[in-house]
């Protein structure tokens, strides 16, 4: 088989995961209001929420960091290469099989660049899930 994926692709899947890590902050804020909600949690409560939230935001910069940076071993079929890009890869379609199945039953706030937002989120959101899984199914088939 002959089929390589561009690293232009990847690059981009890298940037957008950087720039998902950067917005995120400002999301849980401006749209979804979200430290008004903790602060009704126990103490404990509250800093497990926080915690969870720089979880995500730290795996989606350090996600796109890899792919910026390694984008080239990210596609080399090793399997450590199969490795991190069947962890981003499967990271990502939770992502977008949340976002499908539950998000939808809550309100977004009506505001037009709020309406944009969703759905440019939601399309970067399905990138990234569809290039690391092909190339986790790009690295899976080089090691087989």
């Amino acid at each position: 088989m002959n089929f390589s994926i561009p690293n232009w692709l990847i690059i981009i899947g890298g940037c957008g995961q950087i720039f998902t890590a950067l917005i995120y902050p400002y999301i849980r804020h401006r749209v979804f209001d979200w430290y008004t909600d903790v602060k009704q949690l126990k103490p404990l409560n509250q800093e497990i929420a926080k915690t969870y939230g720089r979880y995500i935001q730290g795996l989606n910069f350090s996600f796109g960091i890899i792919a910026l940076t390694l984008t080239n071993d990210l596609k080399n079929q090793t399997p450590l290469a199969l490795a991190i890009t069947g962890l981003i890869g499967a990271y990502w379609v939770g992502k977008v099989i949340t976002q499908i199945a539950y998000y939808p039953m809550y309100e977004i706030p009506q505001k037009f660049i709020f309406k944009i937002g969703s759905y440019f989120m939601n399309a970067l959101f399905t990138l990234f899930a569809i290039v690391f899984t092909v190339l986790f199914i790009y690295n899976l088939i080089g090691i087989l």
